[in-house]
């Protein structure tokens, strides 16, 4: 009864799929795989990108004594009994912490001398931005490696290692219903193949709309629930929004959690149509993390309101993706003559700072990108 994530979960990097930026050829986390280098490590990253396998393949890598917590059931005890279980001569002991956001300070302060003197190799997996809940002591020690969502072919690469053959639409809806999240990609696969006698485009919706789905910080129902709040804000319905957070918040889910989103959602979303979006959204999230449960209820209720009514407006958002790709794809483009810095004489006199009547005067993009606009004129 093995679930099959772990029956097709891959042993060498060799059958990895994505994260080319960390484990392509020359790449990082390659090298410290390949090398044997003993260092402790974070993975941050969406649900589904690899963190727990590439834990593995690393542990194996090094030859290590390999442990797995997750950090919403995980304490004390168990990391002191990890670090009395005896260890062969060199060979390091490694901790896959998963959810490390999860463990509060006293329990990161708690760890944090066995991974300083190296009686643990620490792996720490997050799906939240560590500068936020990782103590800087501990995350000072530990190298961050930023995991990417996985792409639509990448998606069907793992999912073809199933075995199971599906046609086109039905790989295609379960490719967009996962949004780069491998694992429940195929957990779907698994529950309509227990299910049904065979995998469809009508079997695997049946399967989406009968599972029961229960809510569980760690599990997919978590991400379900935060993404249908955004979606609710973003759609201008305040009612589905104050639902959704009701949801959150009966099931436990940390408030600063919730704000964050909506700190995100204040410029992703609703950006230049309304700018003092940002200044709520960071004024709930300093309401939380000040007052704290159960009171904070009422602030996030009144940014999720406040932010629902708002006008939209992603144009901001959108540039800044194009210019990024762009930065990305043309490297570093000289910068016009007329707008660097000349803070010597010499810079002046070689034209630093000089408008120069060749280049257009209301233009101050590089040449490659003259006339380039990021933001929609209408």
């Amino acid at each position: 009864m093995e679930p099959l994530a772990n029956q097709i979960r891959p042993q060498t990097l060799d059958d990895f799929i994505g994260q080319s930026h960390l484990v392509g050829d020359r790449k990082p986390l390659r090298l410290a795989i390949e090398q044997g280098h003993i260092f402790s490590f974070l993975l941050w990253g969406t649900p589904g990108t690899g963190k727990t396998t590439l834990a593995r393949i690393y542990a194996n890598a090094v030859n290590a004594v390999f442990f797995e917590l997750s950090a919403v059931s995980a304490g004390k005890e168990d990391i002191r009994r990890i670090v009395k279980t005896p260890a062969m001569r060199d060979q390091p002991r490694v901790l896959f912490l998963d959810e490390i956001h999860r463990f509060n300070k006293a329990q990161q302060d708690f760890l944090l001398p066995f991974v300083e003197n190296g009686e643990l190799v620490l792996i720490g997996a997050t799906t939240e931005n560590p500068s936020f809940e990782v103590i800087p002591a501990l995350l000072s020690r530990l190298r961050v490696f930023v995991l990417n969502e996985l792409s639509n072919a990448e998606m069907a690469s793992i999912i073809d290692r199933t075995g199971f053959d599906l046609d086109p639409t039905a790989m295609e809806w379960l490719v967009e219903m996962a949004n780069g999240d491998a694992r429940q990609a195929i957990t779907m696969i698994e529950n309509t193949s227990r299910l049904y006698d065979q995998i469809t485009l009508e079997t695997l919706k049946e399967t989406l709309q009968s599972k029961f789905l229960r809510y569980d910080k760690k599990g997919e129902e978590h991400y379900n629930i935060i993404s249908a709040f955004i979606k609710s804000m973003r759609a201008s319905k305040p009612d589905a929004a104050m639902y959704y957070l009701a949801r959150m918040i009966e099931s436990g889910e940390d408030p600063k959690f919730i704000a964050r989103r909506m700190v995100i959602f204040a410029s992703e979303d609703i950006g230049l149509a309304q700018p003092t979006a940002a200044v709520v959204a960071n004024a709930v999230f300093q309401a939380v993390t000040t007052i704290g449960m159960p009171e904070c209820v009422l602030n996030l209720a009144h940014g999720a309101a406040y932010l629902a009514n708002a006008a939209k407006d992603r144009s901001a958002t959108n540039a800044i993706g194009s210019a990024t790709e762009d930065a990305k794809r043309l490297g570093n483009l000289p910068v016009p003559m007329k707008i660097r810095n000349a803070p010597t004489k010499l810079m002046k006199d070689l034209g630093y700072g000089k408008d120069d009547p060749d280049e257009p005067a209301n233009d101050l993009m590089p040449e490659k990108l003259r006339g380039r606009k990021y933001f929609d004129s209408k």
